[in-house]
């Protein structure tokens, strides 16, 4: 039956939309290129121009009809007159070669200036050629900023793709397990051109028109088909008058109400003409695909879910995705960073055709990861019926151009911060003060978030902070003891600072994050730096100190930078070189190079403020001159370098007894000089110089490995009974030690109003007496730890002084003070009631094993009457001795061991225990350890230090604990700070030990809340 001429309209209607649905897509495609295109045929005739063309010709002042569609253009270019008419000219030229075939493109660069702007442009001309000439594209591009060329725009005429004429598809219906034909449509006949009955008279008769080529393989596809009730597959059919077309056959299954299957039910449809239209479509693609092809810019068509319906080659090489793996994806899961969220609004603002999204710039992201700056121009795609059915966009990479720009920024930052310091430079002569502006302007003028400088002490070897900015004080106090530049360290076990130092190279981290080996990694992160660069400050290629920047954007630091930030770092220490020689001649006026101490200039300057100073009614000061006797022996015979080394050593002493290096000055080859500010009483300052010079005469000083004890006269002057200022009162002084001299004493007053000296209390000892008296003293407990268990064995009891005045005063301070005057022996006592009391309150409330260290002071020891105050102190209840041991120091039993082993005796017949407190300081024989009645040995803390700093102390530390057990005692370190020392001692089989690792000495209630109020929690 032939087909009804209506629905062969219909068919062409379609045809029709969509060919212009096609066509608007081309349009829209040409207007959003930023580029002025037209086509021409083979004879140069316009035959489409873009909107870009259009307002090109309008502001040009052109009449539009010179270069509509239909016009001539090698014409128009010929009647060219003016200024450009020899360019016009050439334009012709090389269009018509284009036309001709003799070439493929052509190109030239050609000036339209006008009376108010001049502007250049590319004229690129380019063939539409595939098996023969089919014209030209010509495109006018605007280089005026760059003139040159950097777009290769092409056009091509954009075509529709076609789809098939009206399709019409064949039915039937066959019974399963039979080949017998239930029905065949009418249409079998129009496309097959063999009439419906001799298919129902021959099922199988339609194989018979399949194509040569297909037909074994459609075969063996129908007989599986069948047999499994579905199918769907393509083929060809060759018609009686020779024609082919293609089929398209699908297959179905038709059950019963049980589910079996009864009948094969099928469609055949004629997709020939869907074939040619979708060769026509590739076709007209790949011509689409050539004009964007060449062009350096991104091309992408989205559908109304943003899915990628068209992308450019350019845009694949440019991300390394391939077009199989492109189309239909979802544009802003594969292109547009996690974080840019917003950009699904601005393309739902596109498709609502908002200005505002027409130009705008984002980053995409490739395959790799990295991102690429595109400067979009956008439109809408619309449907024949006007409806918006996507968007095209063309994007230019602005990614080089940007980096460019944010470089020029941050180079302008680091000239900012280059010419700020240079002037400071100039400017200020302290070098503290220097590094504090130098800091403050790089965060300033640089827009750094942090900036440090510090210098290099290599006494002390380390790197000292000296000046920052933008960096809160907790951090600088974290870097203070940070840097050490200790040559044993391997140089890939040290922070990045102490690196540049060593290496004496810039050490630049462009990005911090994910870097372990950064100085507080996460904290920096948070506060916004996400790069580094320390610069070694050199002078005669040696670093003196680093200056340390840090940046708020990742890889800021190039090479650029890094030479600007390399010549800063100069310049700063070679202006910290010249303040340091200047203050070194400033120094060399005023202080004695070899002690370090003020010279006689300086020494009288400080005196003659003193005494101006020292106004108030009795107000008394006093002025020293100490003379170093058989200085001279010593000098002459063991040479100058060994007296320069004696002089070193008299002065730290005195530095360290007086307590103050302002008060000191060396005056002479073997003479000093001391200041007392302020004294009270005259009976002070010959108590003063009575227990100096007998602890300088006491005190060994080391010389080439031998030890020498000195003596020393003393003239004194006072103020303002012997002069009233500094040059009087020092001649005084001069005179008194003239005659101390030669009368033979220790030291002489220029008046004679002291010839002996006067016994006062001191004020510290009175002070001690008011605390024992008002109860003043308090017990600290450290804890013992069990290595193997982690439990808690024991406490350490610790005496400090509550002054109500100061509060807790260091017993470096006090304990010397109680061991001169005696008062050792009542505190000591004290202490020893208080920690049995402590003991016995702790056993009686079920705490058990927890036995007190209390330490025995060497005048304690020393008195006949020790052992019967142990035994008092014991006898108070039966459970005392066992909750009692005391530390007595190596040292102290090496006095006099004989008289020390029967003090440890009888006090372990007691059922006291003895501890070896701060065992290897002593120098005690091994002999006379095997012979000592004690329990345990006490490994001093300096050990324990030195644990893991090399094998050495390893080794040593581990000999001892060996010692200790094959003589059945019990090893306790002290002073464990660190978890390794920790794991270390457990390794070597230590028994106990106690330090800041778990806790530190406590008040007795904090001990008691902390560890014995929840026995379980004792353990760490």
């Amino acid at each position: 039956m032939k087909p009804e001429r209506p629905l062969t309209f219909v068919a062409q209607a379609a045809q029709e939309r969509l060919r212009h649905n096609e066509a608007a897509k081309q349009a829209s495609i040409l207007d959003a290129l930023p580029v002025s295109i037209a086509l021409l045929d083979p004879r140069g005739l316009i035959t489409s121009v873009n909107q870009t063309w259009r307002q090109f010709a309008r502001a040009n002042a052109i009449q539009e009809s010179e270069y509509a569609v239909g016009v001539d253009y090698l014409k128009t270019c010929n009647r060219a007159l003016g200024e450009g008419t020899s360019h016009a000219h050439q334009a012709a030229c090389g269009i018509r070669s284009v036309l001709s075939g003799a070439v493929s493109a052509f190109s030239m660069e050609y000036p339209c200036h006008s009376a108010t702007e001049q502007r250049w442009f590319l004229l690129k001309v380019t063939a539409l050629a595939d098996r023969r000439s089919n014209g030209a594209v010509v495109m006018h591009i605007d280089v005026t900023a760059e003139k040159q060329a950097n777009r290769d725009l092409q056009d091509s005429e954009l075509r529709f793709r076609q789809m098939a004429e009206g399709i019409r598809d064949v039915f039937f219906l066959r019974e399963a397990g039979t080949s017998h034909m239930l029905y065949v449509s009418p249409a079998y006949e129009e496309i097959w051109m063999r009439s419906c009955k001799s298919l129902y008279a021959n099922p199988d008769a339609w194989m018979e028109a399949i194509h040569p080529d297909d037909r074994a393989s459609i075969r063996e596809k129908y007989k599986n088909g069948m047999s499994a009730g579905t199918f769907e597959y393509e083929y060809r059919i060759v018609r009686p008058d020779g024609s082919i077309r293609w089929i398209k056959a699908r297959g179905f299954p038709v059950r019963d109400q049980s589910a079996k299957v009864v009948r094969i039910a099928g469609t055949a449809t004629d997709i020939t003409d869907g074939r040619l239209t979708t060769l026509e479509l590739r076709e007209s693609e790949r011509r689409f695909s050539d004009l964007l092809g060449n062009v350096e810019l991104v091309s992408i068509m989205l559908d109304h879910e943003a899915r990628i319906t068209y992308c450019n080659e350019y845009l694949l090489r440019m991300t390394g995705w391939t077009h199989a793996e492109v189309i239909g994806r979802d544009w802003f899961e594969l292109f547009i960073p996690p974080e840019r969220g917003e950009m699904k609004a601005a393309f739902a603002d596109l498709l609502a055709n908002s200005a505002e999204v027409w130009h705008h710039e984002n980053e995409i992201v490739s395959r790799s990861g990295d991102r690429r700056l595109i400067r979009w121009n956008n439109s809408v795609l619309r449907s024949v019926a006007g409806d918006v059915i996507g968007t095209a966009s063309v994007g230019e990479d602005i990614t080089d151009q940007k980096r460019s720009e944010l470089k020029i920024k941050r180079l302008n930052r680091v000239y900012a911060v280059l010419s700020g310091i240079n002037s400071l430079i100039v400017r200020v002569q302290d070098r503290d003060l220097l590094f504090k502006e130098a800091c403050e302007v790089a965060i300033e003028h640089g827009r750094f978030k942090m900036a440090w400088i510090g210098v290099v002490d290599r006494s002390a070897q380390r790197i000292v902070p000296i000046a920052s900015a933008g960096a809160e004080p907790e951090f600088v106090a974290l870097i203070k003891d940070s840097f050490s530049l200790r040559e044993d360290v391997p140089i890939d076990r040290t922070d990045h600072t102490t690196r540049a130092v060593r290496e004496k190279r810039a050490i630049v981290l462009n990005e911090i994050e994910g870097d372990t080996t950064v100085f507080l990694t996460k904290d920096r992160i948070e506060r916004g730096i996400f790069s580094m660069a320390i610069l070694p400050l050199m002078v005669s290629n040696e670093a003196i100190g680093v200056l340390a920047l840090y940046a708020d954007e990742s890889e800021f630091f190039d090479d650029k930078e890094l030479k600007l930030l390399t010549e800063l770092g100069s310049n700063i220490a070679l202006a910290t070189d010249h303040i340091d020689k200047r203050q070194r001649l400033d120094y060399l006026s005023y202080y004695d190079v070899l002690t370090g101490l003020a010279n006689r200039s300086l020494f009288l300057e400080r005196v003659g403020q003193y005494v101006r100073s020292a106004t108030g009614p009795g107000h008394t000061l006093a002025l020293f001159l100490i003379d170093l006797e058989r200085f001279k022996n010593i000098n002459d015979t063991l040479g100058q370098a060994a007296g320069d080394v004696l002089l070193k050593q008299v002065a730290e002493w005195l530095t360290v007894n007086v307590g103050d290096a302002n008060l000191l000055a060396r005056v002479g080859a073997d003479r000093f000089a001391v200041v007392m500010t302020e004294v009270s009483k005259e009976g002070e300052v010959a108590r003063l110089l009575d227990k100096m010079i007998q602890a300088f005469l006491e005190h060994s000083f080391q010389v080439n490995g031998t030890a020498f004890r000195i003596a020393a006269k003393v003239g004194v002057a006072l103020f303002p009974e012997d002069g009233v200022d500094a040059d009087a009162l020092f001649k005084k002084a001069e005179a008194a030690l003239k005659k101390a001299k030669m009368n033979g004493e220790r030291y002489l007053f220029y008046t004679q109003k002291m010839t002996e000296a006067v016994a006062i209390q001191l004020t510290l000892e009175n002070q001690l007496r008011q605390a024992l008296d008002k109860g003043q003293f308090v017990l600290h407990y450290q804890p013992k730890i069990n290595l193997a268990s982690r439990q808690l064995t024991g406490v350490e009891a610790l005496i400090r002084w509550n002054d109500p005045r100061t509060g807790l005063v260091p017993p470096a301070r006090f304990m010397p003070i109680l061991e001169e005057t005696g008062l050792i022996h009542d505190v000591g006592r004290w202490a020893l009631r208080t920690a049995i009391d402590d003991y016995l309150r702790w056993n009686t409330a079920g705490v058990a094993n927890m036995r007190i260290a209390v330490n025995v002071s060497p005048v304690q020891l020393r008195n006949r009457g020790f052992i019967e105050e142990i035994r008092r102190a014991v006898d108070i209840d039966p459970r005392a001795a066992s909750g009692l041991e005391l530390e007595i120091t190596e040292s102290l039993i090496m006095e006099d061991v004989k008289r020390g082993v029967e003090i440890l005796q009888a006090i372990r017949l007691m059922g006291v225990k003895i501890a070896i407190d701060d065992f290897g300081t002593g120098f005690s024989s091994l002999s006379y350890l095997a012979k000592l009645p004690v329990d345990t040995l006490k490994i001093d803390r300096s050990f324990v230090m030195d644990l893991v700093d090399g094998p050495e102390g390893l080794a040593l530390v581990s000999t001892i604990i060996t010692l200790a057990h094959s003589l059945k005692l019990k090893v306790v370190a002290e002073g464990v700070e660190t978890e390794e020392q920790s794991r270390l001692l457990r390794l070597l089989n230590c028994d106990e030990f106690q330090g800041y690792l778990f806790s530190k000495p406590v008040p007795r209630e904090i001990f008691e809340t902390r560890f014995l109020a929840r026995p379980e929690q004792a353990g760490i």
